[in-house]
């Protein structure tokens, strides 16, 4: 069952043991540290494995990606993962310039990414 919450301005869907968190617009190093926190709290609320989805994002600030980085760490040391979807070439190369293109899986879609949870832990034949 979908469920869709907004907070501070981020739209979320949550589906399962997955929760999507749509952002859009021009993203500053405040809202990528809000970003943070709206994350740590649906964390320590029991969210293990979130997809952000950029697909709408047209900016963001560099200085902003190794909170984020910090913030993924953390998610994967208490047994989940962040992974991130729908980055135009652009918000790629600002995530290799701020050295995140190793430390996050990249999709094309939210779908891809949501479904990359699945096949994690999908035993294998």
């Amino acid at each position: 069952m979908n469920q869709v919450a907004e907070a501070q301005g981020i739209r979320a869907v949550s589906s399962g043991r997955v929760e999507t968190l749509m952002l859009e617009g021009e993203l500053l190093e405040k809202d990528l540290a809000r970003l943070c926190d709206e994350l740590g709290g649906r964390m320590q609320r029991g969210l293990r494995n979130a997809v952000l989805d950029f697909s709408e994002v047209s900016h963001l600030d560099y200085r902003g990606v190794k909170p984020l980085i910090a913030r993924a760490e953390s998610f994967r040391k208490a047994g989940g993962d962040i992974k991130l979807s729908g980055l135009s070439p652009y918000l790629s190369a600002i995530f290799r310039a701020a050295g995140a293109h190793d430390r996050f899986e990249f999709y094309p879609h939210m779908n891809d990414a949501r479904a990359a949870f699945a096949l994690a832990r999908a035993p294998f034949v």
